[in-house]
């Protein structure tokens, strides 16, 4: 198929490399000049284990291209056009969806033929009536809005999209739907389900299925709090409740919190959508309160262990992204523990494997940065 990828962010670029190396004819399209010209000479502006690769081969092969003209995006006449641009909170938790609908705009504006617009950004409820109503106000061209939500974890997002346990696709005409079916029966060979849905429900899946996996993190946190205050071994009670076949092992590891880009604004935002709707989220609320009071165990550990001490001592972190993987810094944990250990005094000297830099560009020369794991210990405390 010829297609179109509006967005070269994280989902953008995994799409656009593994849609491309399934023998499709793909353009991603990014109004960022500069990420669209280090693409197209082979650079790759995020850390994903095999991406870099996938993007080279592909761009060598002709499958694959980057542009920031819309109208060269289009040029293709691309069959479907997915729309993978960030949806970043709002203070109030709420998503910003100002870019998916001026893009939106622009779609109908410069679009030729009818095509199918998928929506794999996260978005709320009402997101693709949303675009729905502003392209039908623009064009007299036949699109037809799908919802076809990404489930890709950060570290191993490349082989989930190649191997998905499903695909959700939500569509209000059979026909559209068909289309996202065709595309990604290459990647269910294993006989994982292709869900189809309503645009609504799959919009919705997205947001519960994150919010879910983030409420088992926030339980066995704080479990594995009130275990600390018991004097019982934590992963003792995790194993004999993840041999339950009801229960399972999955996001049952206790640790400092969650981060990255989706658990913790998909919850805040399915919480204000609940609010928007009169409806009491009391769990995801809980969900987020807890994760939020998680970030601040390690400290508290700390502060316990040498009190007044901690000024004078000099501490080395390994591992600053908020999962391996990943050069990913978003909502990570280790930085408040920076912020906290830098607050009271102490020395900071760090180890990632792949996101030092990233690290660089938020604590410049407040800490130490070190490429080997061992160096960073020395004259550690």
């Amino acid at each position: 198929m010829r297609v179109t990828v509006a967005g070269s962010g994280y989902v953008g670029l995994v799409s656009s490399a593994c849609l491309a190396d399934s023998g499709n004819t793909v353009v991603g399209y990014d109004i960022d000049k500069a990420k669209v010209e280090m693409l197209n000479d082979g650079g790759c502006p995020i850390f994903e284990p095999g991406l870099a690769d996938m993007l080279g081969t592909n761009l060598k092969a002709g499958r694959l291209r980057f542009t920031s003209d819309l109208d060269d995006a289009l040029s293709a006449k691309p069959e479907l056009v997915f729309i993978a641009i960030g949806t970043p909170p709002m203070n109030d938790g709420s998503a910003d969806l100002s870019n998916i609908f001026d893009f939106a705009g622009q779609f109908a504006e410069h679009v030729k033929q009818p095509t199918v617009l998928a929506t794999k950004s996260t978005v709320p409820v009402g997101t693709g009536d949303k675009i729905d109503e502003i392209i039908r106000s623009r064009t007299q061209i036949k699109i037809d809005v799908v919802s076809n939500p990404e489930f890709l974890k950060e570290g191993s997002a490349v082989a989930d999209f190649l191997r998905p346990d499903r695909v959700v696709v939500g569509a209000e005409s059979d026909e559209a739907a068909q289309i996202i079916r065709e595309l990604h029966l290459p990647f269910v060979r294993n006989n994982r389900p292709i869900l189809i849905m309503g645009r609504r429900a799959s919009e919705m899946t997205k947001y519960a299925s994150n919010a879910f996996l983030a409420t088992r993190i926030s339980f066995i946190n704080e479990v594995a709090n009130l275990c600390d205050a018991c004097g019982v071994d934590v992963n003792e009670v995790r194993n004999g409740m993840g041999t339950d076949s009801r229960i399972g092992f999955q996001f049952l590891y206790p640790g400092a919190g969650y981060g990255g880009s989706c658990f913790p604004k998909d919850v805040r935002a399915l919480s204000y959508a609940a609010h928007q709707h009169n409806v009491l989220p009391r769990i995801l609320d809980a969900v987020h309160e807890v994760n939020q009071n998680q970030k601040q165990i390690l400290f508290r550990k700390i502060q316990d262990r040498f009190a007044a001490k901690v000024g004078q001592m000099t501490f080395a972190i390994w591992g600053v992204t908020f999962k391996p993987g990943t050069d990913d810094l978003r909502e990570a944990p280790a930085l408040i523990l920076i912020d906290q250990l830098l607050d009271a005094g102490a020395k900071v000297k760090t180890h990632d494997p792949v996101g030092m830099e990233n690290l660089k560009a938020i604590f410049s020369d407040r800490i130490s940065y070190h490429q080997g794991a061992y160096e960073a210990l020395e004259g550690a405390d």
